[in-house]
């Protein structure tokens, strides 16, 4: 039985009660009975209009199915359906023109354009990797990935493997930074003369891309240069197996990588009680206090992992250049959707979880606040708010901060947050969700998974939707990706907050990432999202070669790339041409995704984990990619695509494969041949229940079936 201490009016879990008071308020100057006051504030002033923005959307998307079932017969009806969206209040009018002045935003986030990292908040091992992941070797991403043309070797080190990754490091640096008449290559020494770097003894074509250095001027230990607003800094060591073979003795060259970490509370972890919680706020805290380590066993040994020191240079003529050692930190908070039992209102009531959110991840943030050398060197407390549905639940987020922000008491706008343009309501009235948020928001960002999801589920009743891989190449993709950054460089997001582009998916695929993901700096996006470390420091290439903020200025001065009515074409299939076989193998991919999702979910609560798909490829999944598989799944059986026999079938058939791919994992417990284990129920809810999940979330299922996997090995 869960034991719960009465805080004004609230019934908090002791769990949560113990963690507040114990540890996460002390050093804050936020007294314990001012805390909970405030989040019973929240609660019950602010919990009855987030459940009616919540019925909203109940209420428009019945009038939107009702309104497609209305209009099957066909004809001419793309007028007709957009004034009818006008006619609801689903697309509003855009309004005057406007700029943000959103103020104290860090440098990483308003002026330098580099790669993004997303972590579950709730792997402190993982949580620290992200944020140390400021810095990245090299050589370390060319030599340990598929990058140089094949897998990287298993044992002992490859010289001859080595020796080209060095030649291709050369490469970049003459594309870089450029010396007059000579090449990297072909260098013997790098020294400072006169305040001035010298390759032998020529300068570089730009002498003010030379930044600092370590060590003596004559022999230096590290160099630090910049190109695009992002430092590099070649290593020298002639002791080090490279540097020694090396006529320069260049050990490394180490790329400043991801500039900005996003802390997950939401999609990628699976936190539905205060237990979970805490595990959270726990990390969060730890990474705002700045105390935050890890000891775990690698290659045989224990290791602990600690945030990184920031990075101290001598500067060309004289002084001290300091860098950061640790990426920007985000954290994201949940939506305004989920509610969690470890609070009850006075009613007996699980309170929002994102209320939660807000005032424990701020509050937690209010260390960072008191440090000298932290996450903000600006005062400033930076969360993304997803899942928002139109400018009134954004102007809602708005006013929970500001409310956090009197409790707490902060100065207004201390807190930015970042606006997920990830479902369609918000993606159609991208300028006016902006203007509710215009002195806060400091983050917009395209999330095409989230995106299709709700397109899906939005359109539900329009009929049947074309398969996966085909709706990216419809129009709607390309309207949504460039409206996002047309519309934020026309509210002045240029120089005061990222444009950010969605995650690369295959972690082991770093070669097709280097050539594809250079399409997001192209783009005018100024932060794009990666899976690890590694990719953060080759994505970080994209951003050497692309002058973003040059793009910018391009796109603005030629004005939109695209208008809201093709942002709003349903991606409708004529499935009528295709072959049986075609629609087993996508219903068998779905299938096998969802499985291999869900059952480390609720078995594990596991929220985000490279999953083998169907051809055993490695992709990063979460609640987003389970969203559009159960949603087009539940679309096909709504109309008549595919039986409910048939999708059973394949069920049961994919799960004969994830017990299979898991074999290796002893936690792991097997669905087949029973398929009655709560994780398989999950997934087949999430499916033959797909069309009744609100906005097609899976959220609702998954945390049910935690809880009741939980309650069982209690």
């Amino acid at each position: 039985m869960t034991k719960r201490i009465e805080k004004h009016g609230l019934q908090v879990d002791k769990i949560l009660v113990d963690f507040i008071e114990g540890n996460a308020l002390e050093g804050t100057g936020v007294n314990p009975g001012v805390f909970w006051a405030g989040l019973s504030d929240l609660a019950h002033d602010l919990g009855p209009k987030n459940r009616a923005l919540l019925a909203e959307r109940v209420e428009m998307q019945g009038k939107i199915d009702a309104w497609h079932r209305a209009h099957k017969a066909g004809g001419d009806t793309r007028d007709a359906y957009f004034g009818f969206l006008r006619e609801i209040g689903y697309l509003l009018p855009e309004g005057n023109d406007f700029q943000i002045d959103t103020t104290n935003v860090d440098p990483e986030i308003a002026k330098t354009p580099g790669p993004q990292l997303v972590v579950p908040v709730t792997n402190a091992r993982f949580a620290l990797n992200a944020a140390n992941a400021r810095w990245g070797s090299l050589y370390d991403g060319f030599y340990g990935t598929d990058v140089m043309g094949s897998a990287a070797p298993k044992g002992a080190y490859d010289r001859g493997r080595g020796a080209r990754v060095v030649a291709r490091a050369r490469v970049f640096l003459d594309e870089t930074f450029p010396i007059s008449g000579a090449s990297h290559a072909d260098v013997r020494r790098y020294h400072v003369h006169d305040g001035a770097l010298l390759v032998d003894d020529l300068p570089l074509s730009d002498p003010s891309q030379f930044i600092g250095y370590q060590g003596h001027p004559k022999a230096p230990s590290a160099l630090i240069l910049r190109n695009n607003g992002l430092h590099v800094e070649l290593v020298f060591d002639r002791t080090h197996p490279i540097g020694s073979r090396d006529q320069a003795g260049l050990a490394d060259v180490v790329l400043e990588s991801a500039l900005s970490a996003i802390m997950d509370c939401e999609d990628s972890v699976a936190c539905v009680d205060a237990e979970d919680k805490v595990g959270a706020y726990a990390n969060w805290l730890g990474l705002m206090k700045g105390d935050l380590e890890e000891t775990f066993e690698k290659g045989g040994q224990m290791m602990t992992r600690r945030l990184s020191a920031d990075r101290v240079y001598i500067a060309p003529e004289g002084g001290e250049v300091s860098l950061k050692g640790r990426a920007l930190l985000w954290v994201r908070n949940v939506g305004h959707l989920m509610t969690n039992p470890a609070i009850l209102d006075r009613d007996g009531a699980e309170i929002g979880e994102g209320l939660m959110d807000a005032l424990c991840t701020v509050m937690i943030a209010m260390h960072d606040l008191k440090r000298e050398s932290g996450n903000s060197v600006h005062g400033s407390v930076y969360v993304v708010k997803p899942k928002m549905h139109g400018p009134a639940e954004v102007a809602f987020s708005d006013e929970i901060f500001a409310k956090v922000e009197d409790i707490l008491g902060l100065p207004r706008n201390t807190v930015k947050i970042g606006i997920m343009d990830e479902e369609r309501r918000t993606s159609a009235n991208l300028k006016s969700c902006i203007r509710a948020a215009k002195s806060r928001v400091a983050f917009i960002n395209t999330g095409f998974l989230d995106r299709t999801g709700d397109e899906i589920h939005t359109s539900m009743e329009a009929g049947p939707f074309s398969r996966k891989d085909f709706i990216k190449l419809k129009g709607w993709i390309g309207a949504y990706e460039n409206l996002n950054v047309d519309i934020g460089l026309e509210c002045g997001l240029q120089g005061r907050a990222q444009i950010g582009k969605g995650m690369w998916a295959m972690p082991d695929l770093m070669a097709a990432m280097l050539e594809q993901k250079v399409d997001h700096p192209k783009s005018g996006a100024n932060c794009a999202w990666v899976p690890s470390p590694t990719a953060a420091t080759l994505h970080a290439l994209h951003y050497h070669k692309i002058d973003v903020l040059k793009v910018q200025d391009q796109i603005k001065a030629k004005g939109r790339r695209a208008n809201v009515q093709t942002l709003l074409e349903i991606p409708l299939a004529k499935y009528a041409q295709w072959s049986p076989e075609q629609i087993q193998r996508e219903v068998e991919n779905n299938a096998q995704g969802i499985l291999g999702y869900v059952v480390r979910w609720i078995d594990q609560g596991v929220g985000c984990s490279k999953v083998p798909d169907i051809n055993d490829v490695g992709l990063m999944e979460d609640r987003a990619t389970c969203r559009i598989s159960s949603q087009a799944l539940a679309n096909w059986l709504h109309h008549g695509v595919v039986s409910e026999d048939q999708v059973r079938a394949a069920m049961e058939k994919m799960a004969t494969v994830v017990d299979r791919q898991n074999e290796g994992d002893n936690l792991y417990r097997k669905m087949a041949p029973g398929f009655d284990t709560i994780a398989y129920k999950a997934a087949c809810e999430l499916v033959f229940k797909g069309r009744n999940q609100p906005s097609g979330y899976t959220e609702p299922v998954l945390h049910a079936r935690r809880l009741e996997l939980k309650a069982s090995v209690a």
